[in-house]
């Protein structure tokens, strides 16, 4: 039997909704949505400093101890919670003016992080200018996962094994995803085709961070419990990373490459909310409400809620799907799509029916 193939949204598809992104923006603006959340982004930086400050003196006080996976697994959900600063400071979600936003964000990706803000920049810049377009959004090109059939299909060697089941392999793969960002940051930094503009200081800064953080680790671990904590902390933040951005658009609509749209119609048809109010929002950063950040990028986390209930509104009035559902249930969905997406790279005469009743 043959693989299954990407279906691809076009223009047809998604019919235009003229100056429908202008009236929401207007009706969003005039309920004072875009103003800035000093205090919450003040009192939210002293939490996170209050709770690295704590895992710091756990980690000395435990010592030689294999408690210390508890104090690994914690820095893992600071550090992301860091990482979600980081992505509304890279926003300008944050400060009023654009120089504060970009340095408050290299100086918590580069050295509190330990990831290069030049490169997430311009692949998070590419992403949101064209969510889920094929040859345009870095977020569905070929990596170890494959996001759409024909990428699938292409899969050989050990990608093709994992491509296979890559659904179920998906959130085990997420352990992986830390030491992955790391690892671009680096190959971003010190690529001869790549001219970020703060090269030299990202550099000194991510490498004087990972320096620090190493001595401090093997300075009080045996080596084995070293790697150990750092293997959980790597971890913990690989999949909590990964757990926030993957429901996001994985399993929504792909645009094909040359397909025109309007800029409404592509960023509330390619994207989805998760439910929950004020815990998924402190969970996910703010990634929750996927479809008013695509919006309005710009908009402080705290006030995204509001908004959402202007343009669920919208969407309601002027029949356009808003996508929105459960966590539990967007993982479910991202496993069932790249399961669905992995056939591409199974045998073409190796029938999945066949083979469920091969295994009864």
């Amino acid at each position: 039997m043959g693989a299954l193939r990407t279906t691809y949204a076009s223009s047809d598809t998604f019919p235009p909704m003229a100056k429908a992104f202008q009236q929401v923006t207007r009706v969003t603006r005039e309920s004072g949505l875009f103003r800035r959340a000093t205090r919450f982004y003040l009192i939210l930086g002293i939490v996170l400093a209050l709770c690295f400050s704590g895992a710091v003196a756990g980690f000395i006080l435990l010592g030689n101890s294999w408690f210390q996976l508890l104090i690994a697994g914690a820095l893992g959900i600071i550090l992301t919670q860091v990482a979600f600063i980081t992505h509304e400071a890279a926003h300008r979600q944050i400060f009023l003016g654009n120089t504060k936003n970009a340095r408050l964000a290299l100086i918590l990706a580069a050295g509190v992080v330990g990831l290069s803000y030049a490169w997430w920049d311009s692949k998070h810049s590419r992403h949101h200018s064209n969510p889920n377009r094929v040859g345009k959004d870095p977020d569905i090109e070929i990596d170890t996962i494959s996001f759409v059939s024909e990428d699938a299909a292409t899969a050989r060697g050990l990608r093709r094994l994992i491509t296979r089941k890559q659904g179920w392999l998906f959130f085990p793969l997420l352990t992986l995803e830390g030491l992955n960002l790391h690892a671009h940051s680096y190959r971003h930094l010190l690529s001869r085709n790549q001219q970020p503009k703060k090269r030299w200081v990202e550099l000194a800064l991510m490498t004087t961070r990972h320096a620090l953080y190493l001595s401090a680790i093997f300075s009080v671990l045996p080596i084995g419990m070293g790697f150990a904590f750092l293997g959980v902390q790597l971890a913990v933040f690989g999949v909590y990373m990964g757990a926030s951005f993957a429901p996001n658009h994985k399993g929504m609509p792909v645009i094909a490459k040359d397909a025109k749209l309007d800029f409404f119609s592509k960023q509330v048809r390619t994207s989805r909310n998760i439910r929950g109010g004020w815990w998924a929002t402190a969970l996910m950063g703010g990634l929750n409400y996927q479809i008013e950040h695509h919006l309005f990028p710009s908009m402080a986390r705290p006030f995204l809620g509001r908004a959402s209930s202007i343009v669920r509104e919208y969407c309601a009035t002027h029949n356009i799907p808003y996508t929105e559902t459960s966590l539990i249930k967007s993982y479910a969905i991202v496993i069932e799509y790249l399961n669905r997406v992995g056939l591409s790279a199974r045998d073409p005469f190796d029938c999945p029916a066949a083979s469920q009743l091969r295994r009864v």
